[in-house]
């Protein structure tokens, strides 16, 4: 049933919803639950996790049932079918972000994904073969990242420029939360090695012009990784348009398992970097003296895969295919709107980030003057209504904008319009309890 109509008083303005809120909620098992003695479970934190389709867990188990063996190992025919599985849903996950499937390397999550980034860098300094020096880091290099990145994607290059030797600089923020590109010819410079930023903010929501950065670091000769954890899952992406080198992204946050994680790269950057792991399955030729390494994407996948979950991927791919990825983006736009509007009406309460839907994702952090915010999300758990709460790890930006932490919520599919008003709800639920109203 799409839902449409306002509520009398409401305030905020409803547009028909471009997805079947009702049709899509009876996919995921875990929405028909109750929580907090029998209340409806109105889940708004799929930006820490998403919930899953039926149709995923079906996929899993499916592969648990029917085949079950190592792929790429045994000539057997559960081998044979586990490697056909494995390599199909490569190629489904690939097409799904306009992508071969050689550039399609899977990790256990976006964090992992990063890291290897970072640690084949500074392999690549070390390394004896010739073929892996080009994109090495070292003293006098240095690495730019924004004041706008969450945890995975700031620390990796801490360290690096730790292990290196190289220098970390960064790009600010603005006062409305969005990227400071002002200095950007300035901080992105001749000396610039990697740029690293994320596509979408997990705290503020703000959508990154990454074209304008892509095209500062091609005048530099910088590569570019885009971290697009929060922005893969909720709006189509080609890597060709995107332009980057490097995009990473995790398969629990797009309704898939818990497990996997997608480093896609250009394949000749990819062909030119060490490996990070090594063992199984990633070798080409082994003697006591030495090893040679096998070509990319096996290089960088190390010891038995995660079968199951990289199948379960497959099927979140073809979930999200259906429904349209344009869609989904119209759909959490709309969401994000009604919200900023719900908010927006209701005295104490102040969003940080963008007020509006201009280049802006499904992704509502906000105060309530006089609560904290985890008091908030006590009071709207009891409710039934998950949040996140505190610094999202994305400390720096809470401390841009002097506030201790925020109460997030986040959007997705199965998300409608009654959601929000409960989350309206609860809010002032929250302030009559502790008396600020």
């Amino acid at each position: 049933m799409t839902q449409t109509a306002s509520r009398p008083g409401a305030g905020a303005q409803q547009v028909p919803l471009p997805l079947d809120v009702e049709a899509i909620r009876a996919d995921f098992p875990i929405l028909s639950r109750t929580v907090r003695d029998g209340k409806r479970l109105v889940y708004l934190d799929s930006g820490a996790t998403s919930q899953k389709p039926r149709q995923v867990l079906d996929a899993e188990r499916w592969f648990y049932e029917n085949v079950n063996a190592a792929p790429h190992r045994g000539a057997h025919q559960l081998a044979e079918e586990a490697t056909g599985a494995y390599e199909e849903a490569r190629a489904k996950i690939g097409a799904f972000i306009g992508a071969p499937e050689n550039e399609i390397v899977f990790t256990r999550n976006t964090t992992e994904a990063i890291n290897l980034v970072a640690y084949a860098l500074s392999n690549a300094a070390t390394a004896k073969e010739p073929e892996f020096r080009a994109h090495a880091v070292g003293q006098g290099d240095e690495i730019v990242v924004t004041e706008m990145e969450h945890h995975a994607n700031l620390i990796p290059w801490q360290q690096l420029c730790e292990r290196t030797g190289a220098t970390l600089r960064w790009l600010g923020l603005t006062d409305d939360g969005r990227l400071d590109l002002s200095d950007l010819a300035t901080v992105v410079n001749e000396r610039t090695r990697l740029v690293a930023v994320t596509q979408q903010s997990n705290i503020l929501g703000t959508i990154n012009p990454i074209e304008k950065i892509v095209a500062r670091a091609r005048e530099v000769g910088a590569l570019v990784l885009v971290d697009g954890a929060q922005s893969v899952p909720h709006q189509p992406i080609d890597v060709t348009a995107l332009g980057a080198d490097f995009l990473v992204f995790s398969g629990h946050k797009m309704l898939g398992p818990t497990g996997v994680g997608v480093l896609w790269g250009r394949y000749e950057v990819l062909d030119a970097l060490p490996p990070f792991l090594t063992g199984g399955s990633m070798i080409e030729v082994v003697r006591m003296e030495g090893s040679t390494f096998m070509p990319p994407p096996q290089r960088f996948e190390a010891g038995i895969p995660m079968t199951a979950q990289v199948v379960g991927l497959g099927a979140a791919v073809d979930y999200l295919n259906a429904l349209g990825m344009d869609k989904v983006e119209a759909h959490e736009r709309a969401l994000t709107g009604y919200a900023l509007e719900k908010l927006a009406g209701i005295p104490g309460v102040t969003v940080i980030g963008p007020p509006d839907t201009v280049a802006r994702g499904g992704a509502v952090s906000f105060t309530v003057e006089g609560i904290h915010p985890h008091d908030v999300g006590q009071v709207l758990d009891d409710l039934g209504i998950a949040v996140r709460v505190g610094h999202h790890c994305a400390w720096p930006v809470v401390r841009r904008y002097g506030v201790p932490a925020t109460t997030r919520a986040t959007f997705y599919v199965h998300t409608g319009y009654d959601d929000v008003d409960a989350l309206a709800d609860g809010i002032r639920a929250a302030q009559k309890f502790f008396g600020t109203v």
